[in-house]
């Protein structure tokens, strides 16, 4: 069962939280009265990308959570362990890390810029260690402490591979995180869990590079995402740890199961989302 006012003063750490899928967390957890400390390097508007820290600190404090915004590149080690010391200064504590922050190129290896490369690999696997380790110390104090990253189930058919190869490695690196964390950090009862959307999600990386409104049709909304994390944060964290998450699955099991809220267009079939 679970109490409405479960996440009322918890810190939550979101990655990637300007916009998007880490937004719509973020909003869904500040409506229970949780504080969210947004960690996202868009502090100014951007022409192609909605969001920046600010608004979206706005849109949290709206719906009735404490926002702590702060420009955070996760590739910078540094100013990882200040914006998260600044946070527990601020609330007092970690409860929650959501590991959401991602790089995107769903190319072959011959059109993989290695800067691309680099860049996802910095931002999904390495940001992702590295974000989780420096908030370890905080939330073994916890007393039920979550690190869930947005990355998919793990499975060596190289169909995943193929077609982008960079890419798959990168959020593959976020998942064994969770593979080895989970059972590292079991005895300090901290849940690390997985958690990856059954259909595409419209956000403005797949309005940016998959093809645009059309593409968008046969999406869901982030809220889906958000709904199913909303559900896993509130597990016991001794016993629900090392699982690879899929919302609708999350939402099956808590009594959901009419998705068509979700959806961008009703009318359209949904497209499965990678990795599944």
């Amino acid at each position: 069962f679970f109490k409405m006012s479960y996440y009322k003063d918890k810190t939550v750490i979101i990655t990637g939280a300007s916009r998007g899928i880490g937004l719509s967390i973020g909003l869904r957890l500040a409506r229970e009265g949780a504080n969210i400390a947004i960690f996202a390097k868009t502090d100014s508007a951007h022409p192609k990308l909605p969001g920046t820290i600010y608004t979206a600190a706005e849109e949290i404090e709206k719906a009735g959570g404490k926002a702590f915004p702060y420009k955070v590149d996760i590739r910078d080690e540094e100013t990882v362990k200040i914006a998260i010391e600044e946070t527990v200064k601020t609330f007092g504590g970690v409860d929650i890390l959501i590991n959401n922050a991602s790089a995107i190129s769903l190319t072959d290896t011959s059109n993989t810029d290695i800067k691309k490369f680099d860049l996802m690999h910095q931002i999904n696997t390495r940001g992702t260690f590295l974000v989780s380790k420096h908030c370890i110390p905080y939330l073994k104090k916890s007393k039920n402490a979550h690190i869930l990253n947005i990355s998919p189930p793990l499975s060596m058919d190289p169909k995943w591979f193929k077609n982008h190869v960079a890419y798959t490695i990168s959020k593959y690196g976020m998942s064994m995180c969770v593979l080895g964390m989970s059972e590292e950090l079991r005895p300090s009862n901290i849940a690390v869990n997985a958690l990856w959307p059954s259909t595409l999600i419209a956000t403005s990386a797949v309005n940016n590079l998959l093809g645009g409104e059309q593409i968008m049709q046969h999406a869901r909304n982030s809220d889906i995402v958000a709904d199913a994390a909303f559900f896993i944060l509130q597990k016991n964290s001794s016993l629900f740890t090392g699982n690879f998450c899929i919302d609708e699955e999350i939402l099956t099991e808590n009594n959901i199961t009419d998705f068509t809220q979700y959806a961008i267009n009703p009318t359209k079939n949904l497209m499965t989302d990678l990795f599944l």
